[in-house]
């Protein structure tokens, strides 16, 4: 019996595990927190504006919405972050 919940919980765990993303979404979840960050600086013309991870994910980030409808992610201490969030305006949310 133990081996059979051993079995359905494994089961249960691989389901959860989060799946592989395709690199044209640059590793955007959609829980709104980070996993992946760009490791190049990105061009500042591509950005359309930005917001900030959950509070609740595990690393501090920025999700960056890009021209063309993909977003990014980057670490928020990265030294280049700050001096482009003085160009770019925060993502308005969508009313429903």
């Amino acid at each position: 019996m133990s081996l059979i919940a051993m079995a359905l919980g494994c089961l249960l765990l691989t389901q959860m595990w989060p799946q592989e993303v395709d690199s044209k979404s640059m590793h955007v979840s959609s829980s709104n927190c980070c996993f992946k960050f760009a490791e190049k600086k990105i061009s500042l013309q591509k950005i359309q504006c930005y917001r900030n991870t959950s509070s609740t994910c595990p690393y501090e980030g920025l999700i960056f919405r890009l021209k063309g409808g993909r977003q990014s992610c980057v670490l928020k201490k990265a030294r280049w972050i700050q001096s482009y969030l003085k160009n770019i305006k925060p993502c308005l949310l969508k009313r429903i």
